[in-house]
């Protein structure tokens, strides 16, 4: 897997071993990011952050910060050991092992705020739409956030939303693309 565009073009990234993790495509990556454009200064959150792939890709096109989340430790120590080949600064990201759902609440509390949120959950389990549940219901967003769902085209995302609006939905064969805007 490597890097599509920005500072770090082209470099390859690791992929946590012995975990089972379905990464994205590189050509959906490339696909998401030009839909959603300018990325320059933006704070991103990257749930269910794998290889760190969303997130990496946000820092290498200007994003100011990017915070990870995964439970599993081979996934966190893959994100370290890809932020630390890339050479990229300490105060340019945050890894936060822990139950993703346990860490936005925590966010919250430490009054976090984000202006781009990256939701990549393992497919069949309804963890997506209960991550956007939680992003509806935790104020860490910031006011236009997007937040990006990656699951599968069959995944039911229906819900009531209160702060988030549905804005554009892709298919990429069996991948969906579902983008939220938190509303005014």
């Amino acid at each position: 897997m490597r890097i599509i565009g920005g500072e770090y073009r082209s470099r390859l990234i690791e992929m946590p071993k012995g975990v089972e993790i379905r990464p994205t495509q590189d050509r959906v990556r490339e696909a998401v990011f030009n839909i959603i454009g300018d990325v320059s200064e933006k704070k991103v959150l990257d749930l269910f952050a794998g290889s760190g792939a969303s997130g990496l890709e946000a820092i290498s096109r200007g994003a100011a910060h990017s915070t990870f989340v995964d439970v599993n430790s081979r996934c966190t120590g893959t994100i370290k050991t890809n932020i630390e080949s890339l050479n990229i600064q300490e105060y340019q990201y945050d890894i936060i092992r822990g139950n993703v759902f346990a860490v936005l609440m925590r966010l919250e509390k430490e009054a976090e705020v984000f202006d781009m949120v990256f939701v990549d959950p393992p497919y069949y389990k309804d963890l997506a739409r209960k991550c956007l549940i939680c992003l509806d219901y935790y104020d860490i967003l910031s006011p236009n956030a997007l937040i990006i769902v990656e699951h599968f085209k069959k995944d039911s995302l229906e819900t009531d939303l209160e702060v988030l609006k549905l804005e554009k939905e892709k298919m990429y064969g069996d991948t969906a693309i579902t983008i939220f805007k938190k509303g005014a």
